[in-house]
């Protein structure tokens, strides 16, 4: 998939970016997908400094999206989701190998995301495509129960 995230990455499957139209199923897909979701004005504003939105469409079909920010070399991806009807069938890790294409073709140096400490299949999926834990933010994301930790992650481009 280097270089070009229109190409179909999985059969009957691509990755284009993100239009206005897209937003409801983003929106529903974001409510289904986190324990914790944005808020639908953070899903609706698409057009902020840096902004790289993508969707994973099957069959025409949005299954998932991830929301990034590129600003002076540097990436951080804000936002990944797959709709839960969907988990455990690949299209995270195609999510993630589109983010990490993009950097690539956006001449990145560094990619960042946080992830929380709970989120095992996440993790594992981040640790695979390159990233390394570099920090944590302490009892940064709320649970039911409190707060729980971020992992902060990178990778390099150089």
């Amino acid at each position: 998939m280097a270089a070009n995230l229109f190409l179909p990455v999985m059969k009957n499957t691509n990755i284009r970016p993100l239009v206005v139209s897209d937003l409801d199923r983003v929106w529903d897909i974001e409510r289904k997908a986190h324990s914790h979701p944005w808020s639908e004005n953070m899903i609706r504003n698409i057009s902020s400094r840096g902004s790289c939105h993508y969707v994973l469409c099957h069959h025409d079909k949005i299954y998932g999206y991830f929301y990034a920010q590129h600003i002076m070399g540097e990436v951080t991806l804000l936002n990944l989701a797959v709709c839960p009807d969907f988990q455990g069938q690949g299209y995270g890790n195609v999510l993630i190998e589109a983010f990490v294409d993009m950097c690539e073709t956006l001449n990145a140096e560094t990619a960042w995301l946080e992830v929380r400490e709970s989120n095992k299949s996440a993790s594992h999926l981040y640790l695979k495509s390159g990233f390394n834990e570099v920090d944590r933010r302490l009892n940064y994301y709320p649970t039911e129960s409190g707060k729980e930790d971020a992992i902060i992650m990178c990778r390099l481009f150089f």
